[in-house]
């Protein structure tokens, strides 16, 4: 599967929206700096879809807001 996901860092919660068109807004409590949000991001999707962490990986955007996210089963 793969997602269309935006994301929001230094949020004040932790939450996984999806929009009507299929894609993913996703906020982050941890901040853009030396891949803490990507790891938050992992993480939050993980749970979200309950796959192990090791089935989430980010394929494009791992440096911007707008990440395409492959999950794995």
């Amino acid at each position: 599967m793969v997602l269309d996901i935006r994301v929001i860092p230094k949020s004040g919660r932790s939450l996984v929206k999806e929009n009507p068109d299929g894609s993913f807004k996703v906020y982050l409590t941890r901040p853009a700096i030396e891949g803490e949000a990507n790891e938050e991001l992992v993480k939050l999707m993980a749970e979200y879809f309950k796959v192990k962490k090791y089935l989430v990986s980010i394929i494009k955007g791992k440096k911007g807001r707008n990440k395409i996210v492959r999950i794995t089963s």
